[in-house]
């Protein structure tokens, strides 16, 4: 598998005067669970968006790299795996018809879908629930199941929008499991996140309040920089505000 960078450089981005983002920078590498953090409103989506080139920013550059070459987007995009905040599967089709669907989509093999399948199935404990329609689920296999769907292709890079946001402790624990499985494999995973403690579980972490970055780097080192505790008060430490 390639080495995949992700360069944000000086992005900035306005909707009516509201600043959404505001001169932000980062760096992302293959091999790496990063987390994006910080409360509804810190630009975490916006960002998502403007690097899977859905949204285009006022200014700055998203720039990939693989294996130390740059590279255009779009001969990236079908290598990236986006499950957005909002629900995006249908209520209607069961888990087995959801895979399916998806290996229909990507062009998979019969032979790589039916072992993918039944790896992923497994890791995801949803082998009692394959005929179980996608609205029937609770909060945390829906989104257990929408990530094993992404990871049907393969993909190289992997972003996720708030994909534990609303689920019960549990499942978070599982879907955590998942992920670090993916890094496992050389995805590059990057998450947003409102939940704080979830930061330690990253091998990067970049904070984020209003626009603007707080803080970023490998969470020991930065609760070690800034003499904090926890990234609760990390966080207010780098000005950032609770709601």
């Amino acid at each position: 598998m390639s080495n995949i960078e992700i360069h944000v450089e000086n992005v900035s981005k306005q909707f009516r005067g509201v600043v959404a983002l505001d001169n932000v920078s980062m760096r992302f590498n293959t091999g790496n669970l990063y987390g994006v953090i910080g409360p509804a409103g810190a630009g975490k989506t916006t960002l998502f968006r403007i690097m899977l080139d859905l949204m285009r920013a006022n200014s700055g550059t998203v720039l990939y790299r693989e294996n130390g070459r740059q590279i255009r987007f779009h001969n990236i995009a079908e290598h990236i795996a986006y499950m957005p905040q909002s629900q995006s599967l249908y209520a209607d089709l069961s888990v087995d018809e959801h895979l399916d669907f998806f290996r229909k989509l990507y062009g998979i093999s019969d032979a790589d879908f039916a072992r993918k399948k039944d790896e992923l199935v497994r890791l995801a404990r949803l082998g009692d629930f394959l005929d179980r329609p996608a609205g029937k689920l609770s909060g945390g296999m829906y989104k257990k199941l929408g990530l094993i769907c992404a990871l049907l292709r393969s993909p190289q890079i992997m972003l996720l929008d708030e994909p534990t946001n609303g689920i019960d402790p549990i499942s978070r624990r599982e879907f955590w499991g998942l992920l670090h499985d993916s890094v496992a494999q050389g995805i590059l995973v990057l998450m947003s996140t409102a939940y704080m403690d979830e930061a330690e579980r990253c091998s990067g972490v970049v904070l984020m309040e209003r626009g603007h970055v707080l803080a970023a780097g490998a969470p020991d080192a930065l609760l070690e920089r800034y003499n904090s505790h926890n990234f609760d008060d990390l966080f207010i430490r780098r000005g950032g505000i609770v709601r």
